[in-house]
């Protein structure tokens, strides 16, 4: 059998796994296996097996992955969210819509110290949602912006996501997190000023909230010190080149412990709770990783993606078109993968093709993270708006997506914006480093 031939029927294997509930890691071992025993034998397997458990699995930079991990959830088990929230309450709670405003602009500092958004939609729909209904809210208005705005905090450095996109392309991480910056606060500023403009041709759809006397709005502000301490501690020592993102991982979880151990906002059973939590999701994270550059070896020996980049090459389309099919991909994968494995698995295809056709891999790498940012909301997996489901309890699922619906709608007009200006994207990390 040719090789090429081997691949899409392994392609083809593993769409089928996938539909029939077959865990994502798993399919993907599996496919990986059966198609280098096919080509080679088991015992080439069995190397290759063990070459990417012991090469990628040891690999230095991914032991920020973890780390990054146990800070976020240890800024959860903190209730720093609860801090920040009524900090920016305090500024925006009194213009139209400024409830879900609140909620925007406090999952994206959030970003700033977990960069996993399970536990900024978590936190923003335990403090916020009660809020908004309190001042009947519209309901889609309310559940949309909560679960759309947590996907800033993987945009926001650190960002997990950017983390394994830059391990698995060898990319400057530190690059890619000042990169991000800059595109989460012009996502932040657009979801605000959408939400602004609708609750003020539409009040009953946001009513304005309190108003608090100036004295007691910058008393407020001492609620950003913890987050503004580790934002700079990590950003900054990266930056300049103090640590390494590994390094930066560890002392951001040291300062985040310090802090919650100062202010007494944690427990033994809180962090407990933390450590087990992380090790689940490093876990998974792992298993996926390893699974998929299995998979990418495999790839590489039925020259599936050399064949793919070559008939790109060959079809003469524009780079933007091709640009505009990869977004289509993301969109549509994002449908039915979760984020994470949708990632790793999608970047042996589309990460070469970029390269080929010109695009910077720092920047590529930003619309890639906006793109999995639109997956966690898009029907029918939407793993964030699930969160959001099982904590509202009352909210129906249907109302939560049709809520994140205008904001898809923009993160997509922004990744056009980005595209047409990718200097938008470079020119922080280009004039730091």
């Amino acid at each position: 059998m040719e090789p090429v031939t081997l691949g899409v029927i392994g392609l083809v294997a593993l769409v089928v796994l996938i539909a029939f509930g077959v865990p994502l890691a798993f399919a993907i071992t599996l496919v990986a296996v059966a198609g280098i025993v096919e080509i080679f034998d088991f015992a080439r397997a069995a190397v290759q097996i063990f070459n990417m458990l012991f090469t990628k699995g040891t690999s230095f930079i991914l032991a920020s992955v973890p780390l990054f991990i146990f800070m976020g959830q240890l800024v959860s088990e903190g209730n720093i969210g609860k801090d920040l929230y009524d900090c920016v309450h305090k500024w925006f709670g009194r213009l139209p819509g400024g409830l879900a405003i609140t909620s925007v602009l406090t999952s994206a500092g959030f970003g700033a110290v977990t960069g996993v958004s399970a536990a900024a939609v978590a936190t923003m729909a335990t403090i916020s949602l009660p809020e908004m209904r309190r001042y009947d809210y519209d309901i889609r208005l309310a559940a949309g912006s909560i679960a759309s705005a947590s996907t800033l905090a993987i945009l926001v450095p650190p960002s997990l996501l950017l983390v394994l996109y830059g391990v698995w392309t060898e990319t400057s991480i530190g690059q890619l997190f000042i990169a991000g910056i800059v595109p989460a606060i012009f996502m932040s500023t657009v979801f605000c000023l959408y939400i602004y403009i609708r609750c003020r041709l539409s009040p009953a759809m946001g009513p304005t909230g309190p108003r608090y006397p100036l004295d007691e709005r910058l008393r407020a502000l001492g609620a950003l010190a913890p987050i503004l301490t580790i934002f700079v501690i990590v950003i900054g020592g990266i930056y300049a080149g103090v640590f390494t993102p590994s390094e930066a991982a560890g002392v951001g979880c040291f300062a985040v412990l310090v802090l919650l151990i100062l202010t007494g906002r944690l427990d033994w059973p809180g962090f407990v709770r933390a450590l087990l939590s992380s090790a689940r999701l490093t876990v998974m994270i792992f298993t996926i990783f390893i699974a998929v550059n299995l998979f990418t070896s495999f790839l590489a020996v039925t020259e599936i993606t050399p064949t793919f980049i070559g008939f790109l090459g060959e079809s003469g389309l524009n780079r933007y078109l091709v640009m505009a099919i990869i977004v289509a991909m993301f969109v549509l994968m994002g449908m039915v993968l979760d984020p994470i494995g949708m990632l790793l698995l999608a970047l042996p295809f589309v990460f070469p093709v970029a390269m080929q056709l010109g695009f910077h891999p720092v920047w590529f790498g930003v619309i890639i993270t906006v793109l999995v940012e639109i997956a966690l909301v898009t029907p029918p997996v939407g793993f964030n708006c699930y969160i959001l489901k099982q904590i509202a309890g009352d909210v129906e699922i249907s109302d939560i997506f049709l809520g994140t619906g205008p904001f898809v709608a923009m993160s997509l007009l922004l990744i056009a914006g980005f595209t047409a200006f990718p200097r938008i994207v470079l020119w922080l990390p280009e004039a730091m480093y």
